[in-house]
C-alpha cells in the first residue's frame, strides 16, 4: 500500500512500471470532463497528459496532486490522501487511513454532488480501501431496495403479435407479411411496463464491472443478488450520461440515490479492464472541489437559519462581461448579506507572518467580490489541519476603497474543524465512530454561527 499526501510526500515506485502507469492515467485524465466535479481551468483542457500523479522517474518516485482517491494498478493499492492529515515523518497505519477514508466519506455525506445513503455503515466499515466501501454501500443499499422494490417504466416495444395491440405498422405489414402470406404476424407498436429498461440496464451494467473489481466477500454476494434478480434484465454498456438522463416521477424516488451511485461510479475517473490481462481502476476526485460543496452542502443541510446560493454566475468584474465573477458563496443570515468563499490551503499560523498564509491573489478576488456584490463583509473559509485542530480566526483585513467615498471592506479568514483527531478515531470501536463525527458535526456547526454572529454584530 502507498499513500501519497496532496503535493507532500514521495514514496518509491517500480522503474519497469512507469510507462504502463502513465498511460493508464492518461486515459483516466482524457475522461475526467465527464465528471460534475473536474470543472477544470483552462489551462489544464489543454493537457493531454494526467495531472493526478508526478512521476518522478530519475527518483524512482510518485508524487500525489491534488486529487484525492485510490488507484489499484498492478495488484497494488496507491491511496490519494488529503494534504490536511499529513504529518512530516508519521508513519500511516491502515487504522490511519481507514480513519482519512472515514473523513472523506463523512465529507462526501453532504456534497451537493453526490448522495451516499446509510453512509454511516462505511463510517465504521473495516476496508481500508475508500473504492471498497463506495461498493459496499451501493452494492447493500441497491439490493436492499431490489429487494422490495424493482423498478419497470413504460417503455415503446414494437413486436410481431398474433392480435392486434397498440397501433399496427401497415407500411411492414403489407410489404414484409401479406406479401409473403404470414396474415398472422401483424407488426404492432405499443407502451409495455417493462423490467427490461434503460435505469435497470444501468444498474446491472455497474454492478457487473463492480464484481469484476471488488475483492470483499460481502460487496461480491451483493452484486451477484443484484444481478440474479436483474438476470432478465438485457445487458448494455451504459455512459455515464445515459445515466444521468435518467429521470423518476415521485413515486420512484427512492431510485435516484441509484442512479446517482451509477453516475458517481461510470464518471469520476473510474477505468476498468484497461487491459484484458490486468484489473485496473481509480476513483480520483479533486479535493478542492470536495472541500467547497460539503461547505455548502453543510451550511444548507445543519444551519436552518441560515439562506445560501452557490456559485452566482451572471455578475462580471467588466462591463463587456467577459470575467466572471462567482463567489462560492452568498449567505442571508439575519436580513444580511455575506459573501464566503472557500480556499482548500493549509495556513499559516505563525503569528510572526504577517499574511497568515492569505495569498495577494485571494485577496484581489475578495475586493472584486466586495465592489460587485456590494458588500462590505467576506469571510474566507479555510480547513484545519491534522497540525492544527482547534479552529480559530486566522486574520482580519481591513481595505478602504477610496473609489466608494473611503468605505472599508472587511475581510475575515477563519480556519474551520472539518477533520478532527486522527488517532483518537483510529482508536475507536465501530460503536462510537459515528458518534465521533456527530461531535465534529456539532463542532463545526457552533464554529459556523459564531463566525456568522460576529459579522453580523460587526455590521450593525
Amino acid at each position: 500500500m502507498i499513500n501519497l499526501f496532496e503535493y507532500q510526500n514521495q514514496e518509491p515506485f517500480e522503474a519497469d512500471q512507469f510507462d504502463e502507469l502513465e498511460l493508464f492515467l492518461d486515459d483516466i485524465w482524457n475522461k475526467r470532463e465527464k465528471s460534475s466535479y473536474f470543472s477544470v481551468s483552462e489551462d489544464e483542457e489543454l493537457v493531454e497528459a494526467q495531472r493526478f500523479l508526478q512521476l518522478l522517474r530519475k527518483e524512482h518516485h510518485l508524487k500525489s496532486n491534488k486529487y484525492v482517491g485510490v488507484i489499484h494498478f498492478n495488484k497494488q493499492t496507491i491511496n490519494l490522501l488529503p494534504k490536511v492529515f499529513f504529518q512530516n515523518g508519521k508513519t500511516y497505519t491502515e487504522k490511519d487511513v481507514r480513519s482519512i477514508n472515514a473523513h472523506v466519506l463523512w465529507w462526501l455525506s453532504y456534497c451537493r454532488k453526490l448522495r451516499f445513503p446509510n453512509y454511516q455503515t462505511g463510517l465504521t466499515n473495516e476496508k481500508e480501501d475508500f473504492f471498497e466501501i463506495l461498493i459496499y454501500l451501493f452494492s447493500k443499499y441497491t439490493k436492499q431496495l431490489l429487494s422490495s422494490s424493482i423498478f419497470q417504466q413504460y417503455v415503446n416495444v414494437e413486436r410481431d403479435l398474433n392480435v392486434v395491440k397498440g397501433s399496427v405498422n401497415f407500411n411492414a405489414y403489407v410489404g414484409n407479411h401479406i406479401s409473403r402470406g404470414n396474415y398472422h404476424h401483424i407488426p404492432c407498436s405499443y407502451d409495455s411496463f417493462e423490467l427490461d429498461n434503460k435505469f435497470n440496464r444501468c444498474i446491472k451494467y455497474v454492478a457487473e464491472l463492480l464484481l469484476s473489481v471488488s475483492k470483499d466477500s460481502q460487496s461480491k454476494r451483493n452484486l451477484i443478488d443484484i444481478l440474479f434478480i436483474l438476470d432478465e434484465v438485457s445487458e448494455e454498456s451504459i455512459t455515464a450520461n445515459q445515466c444521468r438522463s435518467i429521470q423518476f416521477n415521485p413515486m420512484f424516488k427512492e431510485f435516484e440515490t441509484v442512479r446517482d451511485y451509477c453516475i458517481l461510479f461510470l464518471e469520476n475517473s473510474v477505468s476498468f479492464n484497461y487491459k484484458s490481462s490486468l484489473q485496473l481502476f481509480a476513483f480520483l476526485l479533486p479535493m478542492e472541489y470536495v472541500f467547497e460543496d460539503f461547505v455548502f452542502g453543510f451550511i444548507q443541510m445543519e444551519i436552518e437559519e441560515l439562506n445560501a446560493k452557490a456559485q452566482i454566475s451572471n455578475t462580471f468584474l467588466d462591463t463587456n462581461r467577459h470575467f466572471a465573477l462567482k463567489p462560492d458563496l452568498l449567505l442571508n443570515y439575519k436580513d444580511q448579506h455575506i459573501v464566503a468563499d472557500t480556499k482548500y490551503k493549509i495556513v499559516n499560523l505563525d503569528e510572526q507572518d504577517s499574511k497568515r498564509g492569505i495569498s495577494q491573489s485571494d485577496l484581489y478576488q475578495m475586493v472584486s467580490y466586495a465592489i460587485r456584490f456590494e458588500s462590505k463583509k467576506i469571510i474566507l473559509f479555510y480547513p484545519n489541519s491534522i497540525n492544527a485542530i482547534e479552529p480559530c480566526e486566522i486574520k482580519t483585513l481591513q481595505i478602504q476603497d477610496m473609489l466608494a467615498e473611503g468605505q472599508e471592506i472587511e475581510v475575515k479568514a477563519y480556519q474551520i474543524p472539518f477533520i478532527q483527531n486522527l488517532e483518537l478515531v483510529a482508536k475507536q470501536d465501530s460503536n462510537t465512530i459515528s458518534k465521533s463525527f456527530d461531535t465534529l458535526r456539532d463542532s463545526l456547526k457552533q464554529n459556523l454561527i459564531n463566525i456568522l454572529d460576529k459579522q453580523t454584530k460587526s455590521n450593525s
